[in-house]
């Protein structure tokens, strides 16, 4: 019985950690998005090109190897 009630305690604890580390993880990676998309947008958009089309130009010139870029800087 009193090995039941830790193990309940336990899970409850796991789970209360979990969420708020996911919690944590979701609004860390929204904001690195979000500040990666007004970098992309200031200095790599060529003029009247969106974030994602500058993105996608970036992506494929890398896969082209004409950028001597690690091709993982940039998701």
């Amino acid at each position: 019985m009193a090995k039941s009630k830790i193990v309940e305690a336990n899970k409850k604890i796991e789970k209360a950690v979990l969420n708020g580390y996911s919690k944590i993880e979701d609004a860390v990676v929204k904001k690195y998005e979000g500040i990666e998309n007004v970098f992309v947008n200031a200095f790599l958009a060529e003029d009247g090109e969106s974030v994602e089309e500058a993105k996608k130009r970036i992506r494929s010139s890398l896969d082209d190897g004409k950028e001597g870029m690690d091709e993982n800087w940039i998701t």
